[in-house]
């Protein structure tokens, strides 16, 4: 099902980020809450050989996975009007074009309390993607990301600010995935290992 069939005849949608959506959007919005989602895991199973990496050495960026017993923390933001529109041209490129996605309607939890849950879009990349790479361990995800870059920057930055994001706006969640994937890359930098950007590594040590 299309975006555009899911929201026809709304006046406003909520749109849940999880990954790079969560600090950088791009495009407007009218307000923005930070919460998350049930029945799903966060997971650096998705290949970018555009935005994170390119096609000799695709980027690993996040996607979601059914897990009933999960939750995934990340930003829902909501559109009104002609931003409706406007967004989902926007994410549409950016996503199921050029990233892969596929889209859903998902019950969003804010994190304020006394706000009741709300249903928000969200894009998820599928094994089905011819770019999907799926599970790995901690270690071969971190040592892909330390040598991955695209169009929009270094594949490090990338779980950089997904870590910056969940230590200050969401510091009671012990998202295990994520931060053993910062801990073995942390690792690569100690042991050296060929790779020294210092200028990324700064960068990661700065968010620990």
């Amino acid at each position: 099902m299309k975006p555009q069939d899911i929201v026809k005849e709304k006046s406003s949608l909520w749109v849940f980020g999880y990954g790079s959506l969560v600090w950088k959007p791009d495009f407007t919005y009218k307000r923005s809450k930070i919460g998350h989602i049930k029945g799903y895991k966060r997971r650096f199973w998705h290949g970018d050989d555009f935005y994170r990496g390119d096609k000799e050495k695709p980027g690993r960026v996040a996607t979601l996975v059914a897990d009933q017993e999960a939750s995934t923390w990340g930003v829902a933001y909501e559109v009104t009007g002609s931003q409706i529109e406007e967004s989902l041209q926007y994410l549409n490129t950016r996503e199921t074009v050029l990233g892969g996605y596929v889209t859903e309607m998902v019950e969003f939890i804010p994190k304020e309390k006394g706000q009741g849950p709300l249903l928000a879009l969200v894009y998820i990349a599928t094994s089905d993607n011819p770019i999907y790479l799926g599970p790995a361990s901690d270690k071969e995800i971190a040592a892909q990301i330390a040598i991955c870059s695209g169009n929009t920057g270094h594949n490090i930055e990338y779980l950089v600010r997904l870590v910056e994001f969940m230590r200050l706006c969401c510091p009671e969640v012990e998202d295990e995935h994520l931060f053993s994937i910062e801990a073995a890359l942390l690792n690569i930098f100690r042991e050296g290992g060929g790779i020294k950007p210092p200028d990324q590594k700064s960068l990661l040590l700065g968010a620990v």
